[in-house]
């Protein structure tokens, strides 16, 4: 074997010395981001989309400008749940400009998109893919964090998000199920693989509390995520329980309006793991 050289480009040895090729894509000239979290799950219908919003909220409550990029593609629900209904996207040759919430909440989702709210996305994919790149280089983002509410699972788009995005970490979302130490796992897994920092764990549908009595009902039965979280090393940001008043801000669009305490644990958490700086 011929001595090393120490330029890979005229060899093709792949030894331990070889530099391995960045897959992030830059971001658009025009845009600022101190920091992104992308917010993450290991089977559907676990609420992530719930926690990007509630996070991106305290965050904005807290003085932190604050953008979300819906890289849930087939299944876009962040513009409902601000009540995005009817919102042109601007932009020209430098770019396209997200549309804000009523409190100043950047968005980007195909559902800004299509006119319809209702039309499905039938695409492959390559293409699924590729619009969450753009959803990353070509839209100007003014953001001291930006939240990525990623699809379920650990295929296509969850990677290329892993792979493009300059993420600082992520908040991987669970229920009370038993199977949420295979649905960690595997959403673990994939962070370790991409070397991602796990910021923590959020469970939601936790318990239900009785309006009559306070009581807290566990629904699914006794919870688990303490226990994953241990085996894991994690810390547990939050546990939020299945609440009528919460469901039905979403529904309306007025998810800006909620009051309650659920996540404020997380959000601080997560300020002094970032050493998050305000503009």
């Amino acid at each position: 074997m011929s001595e090393c050289t120490h330029d890979c480009s005229t060899c093709s040895s792949n030894c331990s010395s070889r530099k391995q090729e960045s897959l992030l894509i830059p971001a658009n000239e025009l845009s600022e981001v101190k920091h992104i979290i992308g917010v993450v799950s290991g089977k559907g219908g676990v609420g992530k989309s719930l926690v990007t919003s509630m996070l991106a909220v305290l965050l904005q409550r807290e003085g932190y400008k604050v953008g979300i990029l819906d890289a849930d593609i087939t299944g876009p629900s962040i513009p409902k749940a601000f009540g995005m209904k009817n919102v042109e996207v601007f932009g020209d040759d430098n770019g396209m400009i997200p549309p804000s919430t009523t409190t100043g909440i950047d968005v980007m989702s195909v559902n800004l998109l299509l006119g319809d709210e209702t039309k499905p996305v039938v695409w492959r994919g390559a293409m699924i893919a590729g619009t969450v790149q753009q959803f990353w280089k070509d839209t100007i983002w003014n953001a001291d964090v930006l939240l990525v509410d990623c699809p379920p699972g650990t295929g296509d788009v969850p990677l290329t998000v892993f792979q493009s995005l300059p993420l600082d970490g992520i908040v991987i979302v669970s229920s009370p199920q038993d199977l949420v130490s295979m649905i960690v796992s595997k959403a673990a897994n994939m962070a370790d693989m991409m070397k991602i920092p796990v910021l923590g764990l959020v469970e939601n549908m936790s318990y239900v509390k009785c309006p009559d009595c306070g009581k807290e009902i566990k629904v699914f039965g006794d919870s688990h995520i303490e226990e994953v979280a241990e085996k894991f090393g994690y810390d547990l940001l939050a546990r939020i329980p299945m609440d009528p008043k919460l469901s039905a801000l979403v529904d309306r669009g007025m998810i800006e309006l909620m009051e309650n305490d659920y996540m404020d644990g997380a959000v601080q958490k997560i300020i002094e793991k970032l050493q998050l700086q305000q503009k």
